[in-house]
């Protein structure tokens, strides 16, 4: 049975794209997903039947193997910062991003604590960004 993940899906359309893991873009429909799944994320694990449809390749008996890779902390809207508030924020990344674009190209990682650094801002950008979604 073959694996991949999910390229993406359109709830409200009702089907998505899958990519195997040999490369190969497979069609889901609503019908096939796992019952009680109404939508899949992007970047999910699946195993999937495939049949050949009038259009191509098409997913039969989606079964999730993982969940998709998630950095949300629980946030929702009311926790979510004003924008003006993430401007400061958001430089502050560019910065720790470009000091670490500059040590790659020179053939080294950044130190433990900029690498740290750099992780917690990112993470807490992705929060906020993801809040209420």
């Amino acid at each position: 049975m073959p694996t991949g993940k999910v390229r993406f899906y359109d709830e409200d359309k009702g089907f998505g794209f899958l990519s195997s893991d040999e490369g190969q873009d497979v069609f889901v429909p609503r019908s096939a997903l796992p019952e009680g799944v109404e939508v899949l994320k992007r970047g999910a694990r699946v195993e999937f039947d495939i049949v050949a449809g009038k259009r191509g390749d098409q997913a039969l008996h989606v079964r999730l193997l993982e969940p998709a890779p998630t950095v949300t902390r629980g946030l929702t809207l009311r926790d979510r910062k004003p924008a003006e508030e993430m401007v400061p924020v958001i430089e502050d990344l560019i910065t720790l991003l470009d000091q670490t674009s500059n040590s790659l190209r020179r053939g080294h990682y950044p130190d433990r604590t900029h690498g740290s650094a750099m992780a917690k801002a990112l993470r807490a950008v992705a929060d906020q960004f993801e809040a209420g979604t």
